[in-house]
Formats: C-alpha cells, structure tokens, sequence
C-alpha cells in the first residue's frame, strides 16, 4: 500500500529517532529496588538503554555483573551518574568517585558521566531554646577541594577519557519560604564555563525555569539530559507538571539533539511498592508520552496510561 504524506513524515521521523535520540531509564528512579529488577522493567516498558545510579551497593559497581544484566535484558548502560557521596570500597572525596565511575562507564561503553556541581552551602543545626533550626553555612573542607579540583584537574580528566563528564544544574533549596542557591556556578548563565553538561528538568522547574530556552541558550554543551516534570516536588513523570516538556522533546527534535534523555524519576512517582505490573504500566505510559512528542502522534487512552 502506498503511504500517506503524514504516514511518511511520523515513518522517518520515527526511523531519525530510533537512530539519534534514546529514552532511557535511570536506575535511581527506583533506587529502593535492586539493581536487576530495575533493568527488567526497563525492559518490559520498552527503553532504550540505562543510566546507572551508582551507590553503595556493589550491584551497581561492578563492571562483570553488569554486564551480564545488559546482556541477560538486551539494555546497554548508555550513562553512569557518580555517586553523590562516599561509597564503601572507593577514595572518599569527588574526584576520585567522578575518576572512578569514569573507568566504569570506560568498562561499559557508556558515553557519558553525570556529576553534581560543588557545594557552596551546607546545612548545620543551631540550638535554639527546646527547637533545633537548620542554618546554612559555608561549605569547606572536601566541598571546597571539589571545587578547586573543578578547576584545577578536572580538564585534565576529561582529555584522558572520551567518555563526556557532564556537570548537572541543581534545585534551589526551601528555608523559610526563600530560595536558597547551595551550589557553586549554578546558575543558566555561569554552569556554561564548563563544555558539556546535563540538564535536568525538574532541577530548573524549582527555579521556576522553563528548560526549554536553556536548551537554546546551552545548544551543543548538552551532553545528556534528566527528563522529569515539576509540580511543587521534584522528579514527577514527564506527563504530570507544571513544565511544558512536550514542547521541550519537540525543541530536541528541531535540534537535532542526539544523546539520551533519561527518564529520572522519585520511586513515589512511579508507585513504588505497588504490584510490579502497575509500575511497569507507568514507566511504559511515560515512555510512550515522551516518544509521541516525538512524532507528533496522539496516544490513545490505553497507550497513554501505559496498557499498550
């Protein structure tokens, strides 16, 4: 039968994505869960690939049992996000946990590494009375060696590796009804002294940001993208927010962006705890919005809840 003209066009558009841009699942989306059941539903819903969590479990460190999960689920790890604090059994400092989780997605064949920015506040306890109050305080210490290692030595670990070290914007924290900034060049305008990065979605939905535009303003810095929506908590599925993502994907699209965008998600958003098909039918029902964006298709009900 011959194609129709929007037949067409959503048939290689379709062919362009499958090629370019990858939806994957981040396995912090479920970091309440072991390391393989992650990959198996990830599997079930139909993703692309996997964004590793590293934490302080070996699940998700060692190299020859992971493999054996990308294997046994036909899931290859296309990044792997540093773990956000000390881990049993690596250097406890950042820069060795990012030099670490670099060898590992060498291992892998992941493209990139996620990383936080540095601290610029933390949070200590002040007595007051019977009450103890959280008061943010300048960070020193090993904050403060992260930061000038970011300056310092991090270029040198990039040119080692072809793996991309992608520097990932932050939320705002609440005190007292203010926002408050607690990382260092966290900001649209000064995060761009570094030359690739992960934008997070929902991080800049806690600004009141709307990512597309700092899409635009980043262009070719975006090495991997955290896609979740925002609605007064962080890291909702894409669907349900405040953000506009479907105009977001659509913006990819025009772009051209070809890394992974990974769907990184709180557990309660996906139903955590619930019967395994529920979550599943969840994990598929954001997938199946996000790839529509693409295309500029219309789910149907059943797709779009995650039943088809």
């Amino acid at each position: 039968s011959v194609l129709s003209v929007p037949s067409v066009f959503t048939f290689i558009t379709h062919r362009w994505y499958t090629r370019a841009m990858k939806f994957i699942f981040s396995t912090g989306s479920l970091y309440s869960y072991g390391t393989e059941r992650s990959f198996a539903f990830a599997a079930k819903a139909g993703y692309d690939g996997i964004e590793l969590m590293v934490d302080d479990r070996w699940d998700t460190r060692q190299a020859d049992y992971l493999s054996v999960l990308v294997d046994r689920y036909g899931l290859p790890i296309l990044a792997v996000h540093s773990p956000f604090r000390n881990v049993p059994g690596w250097p406890p400092d950042q820069p060795a946990l990012i030099a670490e989780s670099v060898k590992l997605a060498e291992t892998l064949g992941a493209r990139v590494v996620i990383h936080h920015l540095p601290n610029r506040l933390e949070f200590g306890f002040v007595r007051a009375n019977k009450f103890q109050l959280q008061w943010p305080l300048r960070a020193r210490g090993a904050d403060q060696r992260y930061y000038q290692w970011l300056l310092d030595g991090y270029p040198q670990l990039q040119e080692s590796t072809a793996v991309k070290l992608c520097i990932e914007n932050m939320p705002a924290r609440k005190w007292f009804g203010r926002k408050l900034n607690r990382h260092h060049w966290n900001t649209p305008e000064t995060i761009t002294r570094f030359s690739t990065l992960t934008l997070d979605t929902t991080h800049l939905g806690t600004w009141g940001i709307d990512p597309t535009p700092v899409y635009e303003a980043w262009g070719d810095r975006v090495g991997h993208i955290h896609l979740s929506n925002y609605n007064g908590r962080e890291h909702r599925r894409p669907e349900h927010g405040e953000l506009d993502l479907a105009r977001f994907i659509q913006m990819l699209v025009t772009h051209n962006y070809s890394g992974a965008v990974s769907l990184e998600l709180h557990p309660d958003a996906l139903g955590a705890g619930k019967d395994d098909e529920h979550v599943i039918a969840l994990m598929r029902g954001s997938l199946n919005h996000c790839r529509a964006w693409v295309t500029g298709e219309t789910l149907s009900n059943k797709a779009a809840i995650g039943m088809e």
